[in-house]
């Protein structure tokens, strides 16, 4: 039994800490901090009407390592799991090698002023961890997270040799609205918007965004147009599964997005460099972001599956074969359990599971890891267990 602080009132939040309250022999106390105290309060709410616990709120910027700081020392958690931006990783790593504190999150560092996804900034802190004896878990999440977990397992357990991988996100969900990100919108539009990149043959190549695509058959949804993306497990992946010839990443997007997406881009409502209205700096993603509807507010309504996995490609045994391992998740059934939408649920979920791995000792060592370092078996079993049953299928059709 342990206690955990949670930093960040998000989507993602609502579904992590409504899930940890559920296992209280191994989340004794839950401390839930934002700078906005409002969503945390609703979140405080929901615990209470599903588990019947009750958890602590504080407030907290995130931005500022010395009230995280203060708050660490004021709580005294066993754990922080940094749900914040991305922006304020390093604060909050800060703040756990102060305090000695073990710490996760579930997406890799970026500098507010530069749309650049890269570990080494955290990477950088992995001596730092160790000589203080605590961990730091990277990118429990989904995507990264689980992709990093399935590829574990399939070197583990599935191949003598991964040649390649092509990691493919689709969501193919309905949220009626004319255009709204499923997580937070700033970091998705920066996200979409930057250069594809990825590994082949021992190099990093990259493609102008949303540049290359093909279609793909997802199980229980059927065919839709995928892009090239990079995204941040791939950096960790490469260094990770031996044999490696080729890494890929890759998401769907519908016509109705990306249409969208264009003329914001158009514009200028994409920007992140400041831009003078009225006498005054303002960024204009920062603006689009605050006119556009919350994630959180689109899953009442959300119909439709997600489905994110894992084509691998190498040999076993002298044979050369591929297979898919991937899951499938229902946004009505996740709204319906935690009042969440599948994007959120997809990412909160291995969030407590990823918290857990590390209070039960289950994966334990000093310094910065990523997911795909620690033994995947226990946290394959806990996907089943808690809300993401995975499958694996030979897979006959090729990412071209």
């Amino acid at each position: 039994m342990a206690k955990v602080l949670i930093i960040g009132a998000g989507g993602v939040s609502n579904v992590t800490v409504q899930k940890c309250a559920m296992l209280p022999e191994i989340f004794s106390d839950i401390v839930l901090a934002s700078r906005t105290t409002a969503r945390c309060e609703e979140i405080a709410r929901r615990v209470r009407e599903n588990t019947g616990r009750t958890i602590t709120i504080d407030r907290v910027d995130a931005d500022k390592t010395n009230e995280n700081i203060t708050l660490i020392r004021k709580h005294d958690p066993y754990l922080v799991i940094n749900l914040a931006l991305p922006y304020q990783d390093l604060a909050i790593m800060d703040a756990c090698l102060e305090t000695g504190t073990h710490y996760m999150d579930t997406a890799n560092y970026e500098p507010p002023d530069e749309a650049k996804f890269e570990y080494r900034w955290q990477w950088e802190y992995h001596e730092k961890f160790r000589r203080r004896g605590i961990t730091a878990l990277l990118g429990s999440g989904f995507d990264p997270g689980v992709t990093n977990v399935f590829c574990a397992y399939a070197q583990k357990h599935l191949f003598g040799e991964i040649h390649n991988v092509d990691i493919v996100d689709c969501n193919a969900g309905d949220h009626g609205k004319p255009f709204a990100t499923n997580f937070n919108p700033e970091i998705n539009i920066r996200e979409v918007t930057s250069k594809g990149k990825y590994w082949e043959k021992g190099q990093w190549l990259s493609t102008d965004p949303l540049s290359v695509h093909q279609p793909f058959d997802f199980p229980e949804i059927g065919a839709r147009e995928m892009y090239l993306m990079y995204h941040e497990e791939m950096e960790s992946l490469v260094k990770n599964i031996k044999g490696l010839k080729r890494m890929r990443f890759w998401m769907t997007f519908g016509k109705q997005y990306l249409t969208h997406l264009k003329v914001l881009e158009n514009v200028g409502m994409t920007r992140i460099d400041p831009v003078l209205y009225e006498g005054m700096e303002i960024i204009p993603l920062k603006f689009l972001k605050a006119v556009l509807p919350d994630p959180g507010s689109l899953a009442e309504n959300y119909t439709g599956k997600t489905c994110i996995g894992c084509v691998i490609e190498g040999k076993e045994s002298g044979k050369y074969t591929r297979k898919f391992i991937y899951n499938v998740s229902d946004h009505a059934q996740t709204y319906a359990e935690v009042k969440a939408q599948a994007i959120s649920y997809t990412t909160g979920v291995p969030a407590m599971i990823g918290a857990k791995m590390i209070l039960t000792g289950i994966w334990k060592d000093s310094g910065v890891f990523n997911m795909e370092q620690f033994d995947p078996d226990p946290f394959m079993e806990d996907l089943n267990q808690y809300g993401l049953p995975w499958k694996i299928e030979e897979w006959n059709n090729s990412v071209q």
